[in-house]
């Protein structure tokens, strides 16, 4: 990756932290660092060691709540070796519960929200616009859990002439997406079970090397997280450590590459 790349991500995470950040009545900000497991890098036919930095943030305001992360990856042997990457996502909610001041309940929904998301992957030169509907849910046990059901528009930006992959236009496909958290107990240690379940459309994607026809795929990413700053005397729920497990169905699209790894997790919350 160039500097130009690396500098607009790091800049883009800060202005996306600032605009979080003001006016929430409660935030949580956590950095992620998973490594090891070998993931499948599409095209190549191969797999490399991806090791993954994660910041991420949630906060909820007077009218809804945002979450955002950015990701970057390192990855070691096989075909991307000695490469690097960068992959942000945004999604801001709007409770209509809240918005109306009436209780918008029914079966296992607790709320019905508008959400506004936005997807960049500088690596690809492109941006995906996700506007959609979010229910959120009320299931015994869990600290939280979501179902989204959007759009997934392609906004496109790159060149043909590039001599990397660039995406130049997709079809508007769709995304289903399954949210949780889920905390519990295992004698006098705390841990929780959190993650998401993704499911995306396939589309007719054309790029700077011609046209594909990408398959739907499913992401499936949970992780099983132990409270170990509270064992070792600090505060509760601000260092975790645990593994991330990803099975990644017809990865980006591509028919036939799948994920199934397992990687270390460890986890600061502040």
């Amino acid at each position: 990756m160039g500097v130009t790349k690396t500098t607009y991500a790091l800049i883009l995470a800060t202005s996306l932290l600032s605009a979080a950040s003001t006016a929430e009545t409660w935030s949580n900000t956590e950095v992620q660092l998973q490594l090891g497991g070998d993931l499948e890098v599409v095209g190549a036919g191969d797999t490399s060691q991806a090791d993954i930095i994660t910041f991420q943030h949630a906060g909820g305001w007077e009218y809804g709540d945002n979450f955002f992360f950015v990701d970057h990856t390192r990855w070691s042997g096989g075909p991307a070796d000695n490469t690097s990457e960068f992959y942000g996502e945004w999604y801001s909610n709007f409770s209509l519960g809240k918005i109306t001041g009436n209780e918008i309940k029914f079966g296992p929904v607790k709320d019905i929200g508008i959400v506004a998301g936005f997807n960049f992957a500088p690596e690809v030169d492109s941006t995906w616009v996700l506007p959609g509907v979010r229910f959120a849910l009320d299931l015994p046990g869990f600290a939280f859990a979501q179902i989204d059901v959007t759009a997934y528009i392609h906004q496109g930006g790159g060149s043909a002439d590039s001599a990397n992959f660039t995406v130049l236009d997709e079809e508007t496909s769709y995304m289903v997406d399954f949210a949780w958290a889920y905390p519990f107990s295992i004698g006098n240690t705390n841990w929780s079970i959190e993650g998401h379940l993704e499911y995306i459309n396939g589309r007719t994607q054309t790029n700077n090397f011609g046209t594909t026809e990408l398959e739907s795929w499913i992401l499936f990413q949970p992780q099983i997280r132990l409270d170990a700053g509270e064992l070792m005397g600090m505060n509760a729920g601000k260092m975790f450590v645990g593994i991330e497990y990803q099975y990644f169905k017809n990865k980006l699209g591509e028919k036939g590459t799948d994920d199934n790894a397992v990687q270390l997790l460890a986890v600061w919350r502040f």
